[in-house]
């Protein structure tokens, strides 16, 4: 090899490294605003779309909680309500019984005979 042919690939080879880089940077100014765009409206949308799923899975718990306090709040008046009654027949009951003992002792002094019994003194 001689050396003109020497100085010619490296002079081939440096304007082929220049040119690449040039090349290489004007592709990535001319991509890079429109790549940076685009990953920028691909994260609000994914930042939107986890925003509604989020507030569709609060309104979701939200509902299913009013429903289960709903329940539970009717169970809790129905065990009040059965208490309360439960409370009332037994009030009359009692009171029945009280009726009904107070008239067996007054038909039980009325009927009975009287005892007359004399002690020495």
């Amino acid at each position: 090899m001689t050396l003109q042919t020497q100085e010619r690939r490296s002079h081939g080879f440096a304007m082929g490294l220049l040119t690449g880089t040039f090349v290489g940077a004007g592709l990535a100014i001319w991509l890079a605003p429109r790549v940076a765009s685009e990953l920028r409206e691909r994260m609000t949308e994914s930042a939107s779309d986890i925003g509604l799923q989020a507030s569709e899975q609060f309104e979701q718990a939200r509902s299913r909680v009013g429903e289960v306090l709903g329940e539970l709040t009717r169970k809790g008046q129905d065990v009040r309500d059965d208490v309360a009654d439960a409370v009332a027949r037994g009030a009359r009951e009692v009171e029945d019984y009280a009726i009904a003992a107070k008239s067996d002792r007054a038909a039980a002094t009325s009927v009975a005979p009287k005892v007359v019994t004399r002690r020495n003194a």
